[in-house]
């Protein structure tokens, strides 16, 4: 189906920094450092749309680009230290434009050539000496900034450069160059998180205290817009579903699920009958329908339903549209878990997936956690096409439908989860792994055998000591990074358990 959103790229504020007193004193280095810092313009608008204000050297100036990026909105500041500057200068722009900051402390050679190098040269390399100045008075303003150290990257040597200043290749380049790529990604989530749509339908599933969000809370911390709907309204989406809509979309699970060859040892689960497929299909449509006409970018839901009602029946049938609809990238958390639909949304726009798991059990043999549910499941990031099974009996709820069973192919993985604090703040806990080839039950879940840097033991006393909520979001590669960052710029607290 088409992704009913699309992506936006971050819009990224650059500045340069200097000292005006400089310009008279050592005729060329202005010019020098704007070079500097148009490199860095170029090479960021390869992934992101840049608005590059120049050089900042004096508090006036500083005001002047504040405005300006608050003016362009945008997601992130990048202060290109390009030599030293007084923080008078820095703190008026930050004090007008309230977006996150990153100091690029990016030095333009890898070593200066000692025995002819000058002042003015020395100026062109010593952006690193107002660093401190700049977090500290940052700092004591209640505005936190990061850094990224490291070497500029030109392939080229600068005019009057009195040393090599071809450092493209070099290690503390290509770290320096892979962190800015990494704050430009969490950007991006930070702006198609913003005013994006979650869809919340039905409720949560009753007890589960770890579960309940607030939702002018959410709206809050993370700019998203939440959209209550009732099974009503996913009713006349369905209604409005032709039977030409419902062949098609038979058609296209046909192609994302094969069928298993035989039913497994588990006796509520069987081979879907055809009837239980076109049913699957119909409330799929009605999913698809209602998210494209409230422009959703995600959705949350459960039912209970009661004495084998419609809404009961709708309710059942939803795993199968979920996991198209995960796969198209609009993220569907279940049992009501409006926080891990959040943590499934940035391992999506991070290309990592973001399947909705939860523990299932742990085999001390393997030393192995295996993580799984009843669905969805994202099919993107499945080891192999994903089978459906018909359940007689979804355990702890009622109805009786289509489930999902997969698991996600082998290699790297982060498990990403978004709890709650006693404070009512938003906490990211973050998990890198591995997926294992390992044999899972067939129950009609979706499984996957996790190992971790630790024992499991360690883990589950980790984790948690966290409080987390029990469900995350399980992405493919190791991205903790990613995360952290994209923590980071949204203002939300992390911990990292490995």
């Amino acid at each position: 189906m088409k992704h009913p959103v699309a992506r936006q790229r971050a819009k990224i504020g650059l500045y340069t920094v200097g000292l005006r007193a400089y310009w008279d004193q050592f005729p060329g280095l202005r010019e020098r450092l704007l070079h500097y810092g148009g490199f860095i313009a170029e090479k960021l608008e390869e992934t992101c749309d840049v608005c590059y204000f120049g050089l900042v050297d004096d508090p006036a100036s500083g005001r002047a680009a504040g405005e300006y990026f608050a003016q362009k909105g945008v997601d992130l500041l990048f202060l290109h230290a390009g030599t030293y500057c007084t923080s008078a200068s820095v703190l008026p722009v930050h004090q007008a434009c309230g977006a996150p900051v990153v100091i690029l402390n990016l030095q333009p050679t890898a070593a200066m050539a000692y025995d002819v190098t000058g002042t003015g040269e020395w100026l062109a390399n010593c952006g690193a000496c107002p660093v401190p100045e700049f977090t500290c008075a940052l700092g004591r303003c209640g505005i936190k900034a990061a850094t990224v150290n490291g070497l500029l990257g030109m392939d080229t040597s600068s005019a009057g450069a009195a040393a090599d200043e071809n450092t493209a290749r070099h290690p503390a380049a290509r770290r320096a160059w892979q962190e800015i790529g990494e704050y430009v990604r969490a950007a991006a989530v930070k702006r198609n998180l913003t005013g994006a749509r979650f869809g919340f339908l039905g409720g949560n599933y009753a007890g589960m205290l770890d579960l309940y969000s607030d939702f002018t809370q959410l709206q809050n911390e993370l700019k998203i817009h939440i959209e209550p709907l009732e099974m009503c309204d996913l009713h006349a989406c369905m209604e409005r579903a032709s039977q030409e809509d419902v062949w098609e979309k038979l058609a296209e699970i046909e192609s994302f699920f094969q069928m298993p060859a035989a039913d497994a040892a588990d006796p509520i689960v069987a081979r879907p009958e055809r009837e239980e497929l076109a049913w699957a299909a119909r409330v799929a449509c009605g999913e698809q329908a209602l998210v494209e006409s409230r422009g959703l970018s995600a959705l949350t839901y459960y039912y209970h339903g009661a004495g084998g009602n419609l809404y009961e029946r709708m309710g059942a049938g939803l795993i199968v549209g979920n996991s198209l609809l995960t796969a198209a990238g609009v993220p569907c958390a279940g049992e009501g878990d409006m926080k891990t639909a959040v943590a499934m949304k940035i391992c999506d726009l991070l290309d990592a997936g973001g399947s909705f798991s939860e523990i299932v059990a742990a085999d001390y043999n393997r030393d192995t956690i295996i993580m799984g549910h009843d669905g969805p499941f994202h099919i993107r990031i499945a080891a192999e096409k994903p089978l459906l099974r018909s359940m007689r009996i979804y355990h702890g709820k009622r109805g009786a439908g289509v489930s999902v069973e997969a698991r996600v192919r082998p290699g790297p993985v982060t498990l990403f989860g978004v709890t709650q604090t006693a404070a009512g703040r938003l906490k990211c806990i973050i998990s890198e792994a591995e997926a294992m080839d390992a044999p899972t039950l067939q129950i009609g879940n979706t499984q996957t055998h996790i190992r971790f840097a630790m024992d499991v033991d360690t883990y589950y006393s980790r984790l948690f000591a966290e409080a987390p909520t029990h469900h995350c979001a399980m992405g493919v590669g190791h991205i903790a990074s990613l995360l952290e960052k994209t923590a980071e710029l949204l203002g939300i607290d992390w911990v990292r358990i490995c």
